[in-house]
């Protein structure tokens, strides 16, 4: 039986304070705590950063720069939101002082495929593996802004109070962010559906869960 919407928000909420309690009893010295906090985490912010990096062999960097970044300001962090909120707003700072870096150097190509480091990030079991698959490649299609919300909030699980602070905008907007990305997926799936029914005579599969809710 499948968890219901109420149930995974549940879930969320319980990993989110226990994340919080480790990165508060890291901050205290707390090398045991230091390690979960790090290893709990460590997949959303690959992900998160696959997402939002044009570079995919960057990823890891990125992620260990998070890490470095966040160990190194631990004592000013005091648990007013949840540690993985606080987490991937630095690794979104990361990733928008690599893209500034990489603007002030020349480029040695010019190859934007994120999806191959994304797909790697991707658990088995959200949505599913092989339409997670398929909603990577379409996500790309998303306007950054949309994209970003999307992910934060239907595939990272954040709170839509926490996404909006992440993106200095209003809980609103992110509401009809992630509104509308939902509605251009379902569309783009639907295409691909009726394009795999005409082409290859096979039963279409049935839209993502993350994108139909």
């Amino acid at each position: 039986m499948r968890d219901t919407k109420a149930d995974h928000t549940s879930k969320a909420a319980s990993c989110d304070e226990s994340t919080t309690a480790w990165a508060l009893a890291a901050r205290g010295g707390d090398p045991d705590a230091t390690d979960r906090f790090v290893r709990s985490l460590h997949r959303d912010v690959v992900r998160y950063v696959a997402h939002l990096s044009a570079d995919p062999q960057a990823a890891d960097d990125l992620a260990q720069d998070t890490f470095l970044r966040a160990l190194g300001s631990l004592h000013r962090f005091e648990g007013r939101s949840s540690a993985r909120a606080w987490l991937l707003s630095i690794a979104r700072r990361a990733v928008i002082d690599s893209h500034r870096y990489a603007a002030a150097r020349p480029r040695l190509c010019d190859t934007d495929d994120w999806t191959l480091t994304a797909e790697r990030a991707q658990p088995t079991g959200l949505p599913g593996f092989d339409d997670g698959i398929a909603l990577l490649d379409l996500l790309d299609a998303l306007p950054d802004e949309r994209r970003e919300a999307f992910v934060l909030t239907q595939m990272l699980g954040l709170p839509y109070a926490e996404a909006a602070e992440m993106s200095d905008c209003p809980v609103g907007t992110v509401r009809s962010r992630v509104a509308r990305a939902r509605a251009t997926l379902v569309e783009l799936l639907t295409e691909a559906e009726a394009e795999a029914v005409f082409e290859a005579g096979v039963e279409a599969v049935a839209v993502p869960d993350v994108v139909a809710a």
